[in-house]
């Protein structure tokens, strides 16, 4: 025995010895090698404060090459033949004679994460012909791939991706494929690749028996992608990720390749559903197909791919429930199917997904120890639910996802109130609940994790005060929209000191706050108090310095009276809303100072009482409004400074003047409101090509002159109201240019002539609402418009997830969407409509001087809800087609000259509520029967021909009087008729007559022989 421990002592000391003289015998560095390295490290600029850990820091003159960093050597020759010089930080152009393209020998380079600046691959890469490994990724190369990478035949791994403007043509394509034939890894991740075709891309099953990992993503490839090659015997990786304009047809059946990662994002399958074929994957790992318009149920057979550890669904239609086989995988990591339509419950299946998979190991054949790998859960850490119609109660089994990170549940239909037991959620950073309509009180562990970051939970029912927080590590708190009572929660000052945002708005919060504690909040970014109206604040704190980071504040509808002093220590500020408060007197000289000297993206002081001269925003102001307030004077020619407005809204107020003409000429200004105030002057007249102008209001104002033809400019026009003013004019044909706008308002003007087209090929095609009522227009009703009123021809049922969908946007980047409004004439009351439903559509013509005919394509309008035609001068008969209008709620034809019967077919029209055809010369039997029932005398004052019901006048030749709009009595031996009758011949006769009636069922002819007598 010590023999051959002696034996094995002097064995391993031979060998130690054999391998110190060998290390001692290893060649240096080839010395031109070297010299090539050294040259190409001094091509580029390195960050000197990051020099220190750049690999090419050890890179020194005299040293050996093959002990630097990123170097490696062959251990015979001395030769270079592997360098990794990824993330080395690298700044600088590639030299097209680099001396990287003489190290001849190389077979691995790595040079990914570092800045080329955009330097091409030169011709030169396809000097390293013994290259097996290539990875230039993400390191700023552009331009062509030249087609000597083609010469690359030996490579194993070749990574381009992700760089900027890299293109790969069809023909290196096909070299590079056609040569390269045992490629492992075929990384081109938005290299841009539209010009190779479908047979070219066939070209990849030339590498059926090695490629393992094929990525593709957002190359802009199109046409049909090759389904065999999603067989490929040996595939392990595949992502076409993004490419929008490609056709991918998912295998039927047989389809049982070795696929661990499949991403097929954003691709639009024609497909309908998932295949069920795709559960044949077994080892598949991965599984992204979001934004893939998939509809349909997910495949039962789905739920069997156990070896699952991510699942992203989100953003298809799919829809039914969220089945309890999900517990099947049991190794989900990541799961998200945001952005559907499931329905029904949240499976309660969670607490299968917290037991440890391990092997059943004994624990003395570990020699007593159990490696700690072995007892990592594989539990879910990011579940994303959100945005879909899941209903019923949180299930109390989330609560046992120990390793969860972030859960989102948001605007889906979830009630009752959020679980109560206690939760070992000590990773979670993310919860968001909000848009539900769960309810009760905010539970006690939401108020302790460790980990989370940020808590979302508004637009809910939730009740009750705010408990004490008592964790340190929130930066985000949402808690707005639900029924919160009770004094502002002082834990928020006390242990909330990383908060950056925080919104309490639209709650019940009481008691006075002081707001110098928010200083205690150094890192708040934005803050949001607004509709809290039994909420006071102490604003005129004394805190020299407070919120250094604080650059949103909205304090909408508080009750603030004064202008809050706090504000001019906020070096910050971006954002300040202080709308719909009881603000009054003039704004302070500070804030105007300030105004002028910072640059604030957002002012909203509208529905104040604020007075005094108007205030002008600083340049870089992109939301302005002071609506609604009771400013005078004019505006400032400073204003042309601010060219970077998106909305200017100063309506309602009292200022005077004239409109600067350069708000015609900013560049990117989207809203325009000026209306109800006192300008006088003409229209600006240099509206810019190619501007932003989406809403544009002067009306209510003493605007003179022509409608400037430049206006014809704005394209994007969607709302334009000139009404009320003292504009004189002919109509403006020149508008038809404007194909998005939906509201033309140029009531009560002085425009004449008449309304004729310019035959533009589809004049206003989406124009909704047409009022041009009390002008002075004349001619012929404007038939080939009416020809072209698309927008009025389609039954519009837009609606969205919370009910009616209204004309409104998001100005720039702003959350607060500006809601288009116009003052419109409905049912014969004068009303501003403060929100204009996508689904709204009228035509006024009325207080004008139209001639001849109603035209029949009128009725072709379908979607119309108003028509007023009255006080113009229309003759000949009203068209049978006006009663196809079936969604018409007011009707006005008075004061013209139509003649014959009005057409049994308006009996169609069901939501007619008003009826006025007054003041003409319409004869003959009024309908009955539906809405006709329900009009009054008034409808019809005016037309002396008319007869029947609600008329007072029979008509002579009608066999029976129509029914009241008013339920009868069950006609009796004293009915209505028999006493009529007795009125003028007596009691006696009257009886007879009744009785007689009773039995004849001819009440008109007895009627009229008893006239006769009389």
């Amino acid at each position: 025995m010590i023999m051959m421990r002696c034996f094995t002592l002097l064995l391993l000391l031979i060998l130690y010895t054999s391998s110190s003289s060998c290390s001692s015998l290893l060649p240096l560095c080839n010395h031109h090698d070297n010299s090539n390295l050294l040259q190409f490290k001094n091509s580029f600029a390195i960050d000197i404060s990051l020099i220190g850990d750049s690999k090419t820091a050890s890179w020194k003159n005299g040293t050996d090459c093959c002990e630097w960093d990123g170097v490696t050597c062959d251990t015979t020759s001395g030769h270079v033949i592997g360098l990794d010089l990824s993330c080395s930080m690298l700044e600088g152009e590639f030299h097209p004679n680099s001396t990287l393209f003489q190290l001849t020998h190389l077979q691995q380079l790595n040079l990914a994460f570092n800045d080329f600046s955009h330097s091409p691959i030169y011709p030169g890469i396809g000097n390293l012909m013994s290259l097996t490994h290539l990875n230039l990724s993400y390191s700023s190369f552009g331009s062509d791939i030249p087609s000597t990478i083609s010469h690359l035949s030996k490579l194993l791994s070749l990574d381009l991706s992700y760089n900027d403007d890299l293109a790969l043509d069809e023909s290196t394509w096909s070299k590079l494929i056609g040569n390269t034939t045992n490629l492992n890894e075929l990384l081109l991740d938005e290299v841009g690749m539209s010009s190779v075709r479908e047979t070219s891309l066939s070209l990849l099953m030339n590498l059926s028996s090695s490629l393992l990992s094929l990525r593709l993503s957002d190359t802009g490839l199109h046409g049909k992608f090759p389904t065999e090659v999603l067989g490929l015997t040996n595939l392990e990786e595949l992502s076409l990720y993004g490419n929008e304009e490609l056709k991918v047809e998912l295998p039927k059946s047989n389809w049982s390749t070795p696929l661990r990662i499949l991403d097929l994002s954003l691709i639009p399958f024609s497909e309908e559903i998932i295949p069920d074929s795709i559960s044949h994957l077994k080892s598949l790992n991965k599984l992204w197909l979001w934004n893939c318009q998939f509809d349909g149920l997910i495949p039962v057979s789905l739920w069997n791919l156990t070896q699952l550890t991510e699942l992203n669904l989100l953003g298809n239609r799919l829809h039914g429930e969220i089945p309890s086989l999900l517990s099947n995988l049991k190794h989900l990591t990541y799961l998200d199917l945001s952005r559907n339509t499931f329905s029904g419950h949240i499976p309660d299946v969670f607490h299968n997904f917290t037991k440890l998979h391990t092997l059943q190991l004994s624990f003395n054949s570990l020699g007593g120890q159990v490696p700690p790998s072995l007892f990592r859960p594989t539990q879910l850490s990011v579940l994303d639910l959100s945005y879909n119609k899941l209903g019923g109660q949180l299930p109390s089994s989330l609560l046992d996802l120990t390793q969860l990170s972030y859960l989102s549940l948001s605007f889906n239909q979830l009630i009752g109130p959020i679980p109560s037991k206690n939760a070992t959620l000590s990773k979670l950073e993310i919860l968001n609940l909000d848009n539900n309509f769960i309810n009760g009180t905010i539970p006690d562990w939401c108020y302790s994790l460790s980990s989370l970051t940020r808590l979302d939970l508004s637009m809910n029912q939730l009740t009750g005060p705010i408990s004490e927080f008592s964790t340190y590590s929130l930066k985000s708190l949402f808690l707005s929209d639900n029924k919160f009572q009770g004094d502002f929660p002082n834990s928020i000052f006390k242990f909330l000191k990383n908060l950056t945002d925080l919104d309490m708005s639209s709650n019940d919060f009481s008691g006075l706050v002081n707001f110098s504690h928010f200083s205690k909040l150094e890192n708040l970014n934005s803050l949001d108090l607004s509709n809290n109206k039994i909420l006071s604040f102490d604003s005129n704190c004394s805190v020299e310095y407070i919120l250094p980071q604080l650059e949103s504040l909205t304090f909408s509808s508080c009750s603030v009276t004064v202008f809050p002093s706090f504000l001019s220590r906020l070096q910050n500020l971006r954002i300040l809303d202080l709308s719909n408060n009881k603000i009054h007197g003039k704004i302070p000289t500070w804030f105007s100072h300030n105004l002028l000297l910072t640059w604030m993206d957002f002012i909203d002081l509208s529905f104040n009482q604020l007075q005094g001269d108007l205030p002008i925003p600083p340049n870089g102001t992109y939301y302005f409004s002071v609506s609604n307030n009771n400013f005078t004077g004019g505006i400032s020619s400073t204003i042309c400074n601010a060219s970077s407005l998106n909305a200017l809204i100063l309506s309602h107020n009292n200022l005077t003047g004239n409109i600067p003409q350069c708000l015609g000429s900013f560049p990117s200004l989207q809203v325009l409101d000026l209306q109800i105030n006192n300008f006088y002057g003409s229209i600006p007249e240099n509206f810019s090509k190619n501007n932003d102008f989406e809403t544009i209001k002067l009306n209510g104002n003493q605007l003179e002159g022509p409608i400037p033809q430049s206006l014809a400019h704005c394209t994007n026009l969607e709302v334009l109201d000139l009404s009320d003013n003292n504009i004189e004019d002919v109509f403006p044909s020149r508008l038809e240019a404007l194909q998005e706008l939906q509201v033309l308002s140029l009531r009560n003007n002085k425009f004449h002539g008449t309304i004729t087209c310019l035959s533009r090929k589809h004049p206003f095609p989406k124009l909704r609402i047409f009022d041009v009522s009390n002008n002075k227009f004349s001619g012929s009703l404007p038939m080939q418009y009416f020809q072209e009123f698309q927008g009025m021809m389609t039954m519009n049922d837009n609606t969205q997830a919370d009910g009616l969908e209204y004309m409104s946007f998001y100005v720039n980047t702003t959350s607060v969407p500006y809601n288009d409004s116009v003052l419109i004439t409905m049912k014969g009351q004068v009303i501003e409509m403060s929100r204009i439903l996508t689904i709204f559509t009228t035509i006024d013509l009325s207080n004008n001087m139209f001639e001849g005919e109603i035209p029949h394509v009128i009725g072709e309008l379908s979607s119309l809800k108003g028509l007023n035609l009255s006080h113009n001068k229309i003759s000949g008969n009203i068209p049978q087609t006006l009663g196809n209008l079936t969604s018409l709620e007011w009707l006005d034809l008075s004061w013209n000259q139509l003649k014959g019967e009005i057409p049994l077919s308006l009996t169609n029209l069901n939501f007619l509520s008003v009826l006025n055809l007054s003041e003409n010369q319409l004869k003959g039997v009024i309908p009955t029967g539906k809405q006709f029932n329900t009009f009054q005398n008034d409808s019809y004052r005016g037309n002396s021909m008319l007869c029947g019901f609600p008329l007072s006048k029979s008509c002579g030749n009608d066999e029976e009087q129509p029914p009241s709009v008013f339920p009868e009595a069950k006609e009796s031996l004293f009915g209505w008729k028999s006493v009529a009758v007795g009125y003028a011949c007596g009691m006696v006769f009257g009886m007879f007559l009744g009785r007689l009636f009773i039995k004849t069922a001819k009440p008109l002819w007895l009627a009229r022989l008893i006239c006769g007598y009389i």
